[in-house]
């Protein structure tokens, strides 16, 4: 069935815009144009100027495998910037080198003009393995990193900034319960309340939610973007939901098959805050159509790897 775009007065949202007024862009074809090694960009510009962290010519290999190839990439303050391509094709890689988890082979990650040597407090990351202590309760857990060196506070401020994530994730009737008490997305709920209380300038999201049924995925999904727009965090997600990378995201890196190589950068006509509505929108559909063909034309690419070459 055609989707048709409703009448303008309908449309709950408007796609983001420069300051100065400028006509539409049209969305691409929905055929996906054959890669040729170079990023490609698609609909208006971000609206998150300040670029904050830069990835620059990052390449690296495993025994004598690359796992990520020339990729660069600037990440603006406050936008949530998501990754989406191909399993196994090394989003997660990157991810960890923008952590300072892993050294690249050649290349840098900037963050403020200066190069990231190693983890630091201004990012934190949140995996889609639960990432809580068992041994501790779930108020134990929140006020861990507050213990910590790098976020020393003191008992009142700890106890303080606990309360209040407590009461931001619907967690204050647990607070004294282990993690082996909660449903799992409770215990999601307790890795971000975690995260989020050291307060970190940058969100590193490796498939946060991608153990959780589709009910308590929306609902978190909803809970992180209340989080970010009372909070301001900057936001680099991995998912391999096209749909949660529209609702989420400001701008969606499609990332090629194994090695990681930027295929194209989006950027998602959509203004914050985001409402469940904005997922009937026809542009919503018409994004969903193009990246779903650019993941699959990349799965594509993956799969012919794998046949030897004789079986070619």
């Amino acid at each position: 069935m055609e989707l048709k775009p409703p009448p303008v007065r309908q449309l709950p949202l408007e796609p983001l815009r420069p300051a100065e007024a400028q006509p539409p862009v049209p969305m691409p074809s929905p055929a996906p144009a054959a890669f040729t090694g170079a990023p490609r960009r698609h609909a208006p510009a971000a609206t998150f100027p300040i670029e904050r962290m830069t990835v620059e010519d990052v390449s690296i290999a495993y025994a004598q495998k690359v796992a990520v190839d020339h990729v660069s990439l600037p990440i603006r303050k406050g936008e949530v910037l998501a990754l989406i391509g191909p399993s196994g094709c090394g989003k997660t890689t990157l991810l960890n080198i923008v952590g300072g988890f892993v050294k690249p082979t050649r290349g840098q990650v900037l963050l403020d003009h200066e190069p990231v040597k190693g983890p630091g407090p201004d990012r934190g990351v949140i995996f889609q393995e639960y990432g809580v202590f068992p041994w501790l309760t779930v108020r134990g857990n929140i006020e861990f990193g507050l213990g910590l060196r790098a976020n020393g506070r003191h008992a009142g401020q700890r106890a303080e900034i606990v309360e209040r994530y407590l009461a931001l994730m619907g967690l204050k009737d647990f607070a004294d319960h282990h993690p082996k008490h909660l449903s799992g997305g409770m215990r999601q709920r307790l890795a971000l309340a975690r995260a989020y209380a050291v307060q970190p300038e940058f969100l590193l999201m490796d498939e946060p939610f991608g153990a959780l049924d589709a009910q308590t995925r929306t609902a978190m999904q909803d809970l992180l973007l209340h989080v970010l727009a009372s909070e301001g965090k900057t936001v680099l997600l991995v998912t391999h939901s096209v749909d949660e990378a529209i609702y989420l995201s400001s701008r969606i890196v499609v990332v090629t098959a194994r090695p990681a190589r930027v295929r194209t950068i989006i950027d998602v006509p959509f203004s914050y805050p985001r409402q469940e509505s904005v997922h009937e929108d026809y542009r919503f559909a018409e994004l969903r159509a193009r990246i779903r063909a650019l993941v699959m034309e990349e799965y594509e690419a993956q799969a012919r790897q794998a046949v030897p070459v004789a079986a070619r």
